[in-house]
């Protein structure tokens, strides 16, 4: 499979040529993709379903193009460290890390402004009160990552783990989440106002006591989800099993409340304003 993987990078990147950072961009990526498609082959997956899934969440190459120096570096390590093997790939004074092993980092505090952590694994890295307005995690690996009042505003995550992460007090306006998983995770004070999850899975998350205001849920999961004594706002559940969630003590206007009610959701001991 680790040839199938190498000639699925060569094709992708045939286009560009070989520019200078191509061999240390491609082994990185190698590596990377290695891994997710071992450990998709742990959870039981086939050879051709897990490498599906793996090329699905590489994304476009354009994208990983748009921040490769294409400079030739005038100095070369002998023995490169990761994070100077990135220092190298990316330009000069980027704050992006993709493709990157940042497990257990401490960024906390940090300026991280649109951040690409695309493709990273970032198990339990701390980003409690970091500034990641429009940062990007694509295939990113966030278990157990903290985001506790972090300003996550304008975020993007797509295809990425964030099972029982953190996002405690979290920004997240406008942030949009597409293809993620919240297993046992908080969101507990955190701010969705524009916030969209489209296909995630939300099951028995809890927004009790939260403000809702134009939050999207688009063919989503709340399986088991509460929303007890939480304030909704010109909320939408698009082909989201609604029905299946817990409203009793919300506070909603009326336009959410008919939504709700052709989804077939239990909205005993609701209040409608």
């Amino acid at each position: 499979m680790n040839d199938k993987l190498k000639k699925f990078l060569d094709d992708a990147f045939k286009p560009y040529g070989n520019f200078p950072a191509r061999a240390d961009v491609q082994q990185e990526l190698l590596a990377n993709l290695t891994e997710k498609y071992n450990d998709l082959k742990a959870e039981g997956k086939s050879d051709n379903e897990a490498y599906a899934q793996v090329v699905e969440s590489f994304g476009d190459v354009s994208e990983i193009m748009e921040n490769i120096s294409h400079e030739k570096p005038s100095e070369k390590p002998t023995s490169p460290s990761l994070m100077d093997s990135v220092k190298n790939i990316f330009k000069a004074g980027d704050t992006r890390f993709m493709t990157t092993d940042l497990r257990g980092s401490d960024l906390a505090d940090t300026s991280l402004v649109n951040g690409n952590f695309s493709m990273s694994d970032l198990r339990g890295t701390n980003f409690n009160h970091a500034d990641a307005t429009n940062a990007r995690y694509k295939a990113a690996d966030l278990t157990s990552t903290t985001f506790v009042g972090a300003n996550l505003s304008r975020a993007r995550f797509d295809s990425s783990d964030l099972s029982k992460s953190n996002l405690s007090e979290a920004n997240l306006t406008d942030a949009k989440f597409a293809r993620c998983a919240f297993k046992d995770s908080s969101l507990a004070g955190a701010t969705l106002d524009n916030t969209t999850f489209n296909m995630c899975d939300l099951s028995d998350i809890s927004f009790d006591g939260l403000t809702l205001c134009g939050t999207v849920f688009d063919k989503t999961s709340l399986r088991g989800a509460t929303f007890k004594d939480a304030v909704l706002e010109d909320v939408s559940f698009h082909h989201s099993d609604a029905k299946k969630a817990i409203f009793a003590g919300a506070t909603m206007d009326k336009i959410t409340y008919a939504l709700l009610k052709s989804s077939k959701a239990n909205l005993d001991n609701v209040i409608v304003k």
